[in-house]
């Protein structure tokens, strides 16, 4: 098997604006959202701990219930698409 490098595309030096920064909170909001739909519809619950066998996660909760450690992989994730959208060149509007 061929060895992966992940090659994403650079979007050092892309700034959001104010109101694409406050975006940010409700797409990781809705980043979570999908995920633990999709986690739910796999037959996970919630569980204090991850047990992969018992399908139990402790971050089956909602959004609002999330340590901030975990908000922000949402965020990093919703931040990193908006910059990937502007550096193809595409303008987000209201």
């Amino acid at each position: 098997m061929k060895k992966y490098i992940p090659n994403p595309i650079n979007i050092d030096g892309i700034e959001l604006s104010s109101e694409l920064t406050e975006l940010t909170e409700a797409m990781a909001k809705n980043i979570h959202e999908v995920w633990a739909a999709g986690r739910i519809a796999e037959g996970w619950g919630y569980g204090n701990e991850r047990t992969d066998k018992e399908k139990l996660h402790p971050g089956l909760v909602p959004y609002e219930e999330l340590s901030e450690q975990e908000k922000e992989y949402d965020r990093a994730t919703s931040i990193s698409t908006l910059k990937l959208i502007m550096k193809l060149g595409f303008e987000i509007k209201k």
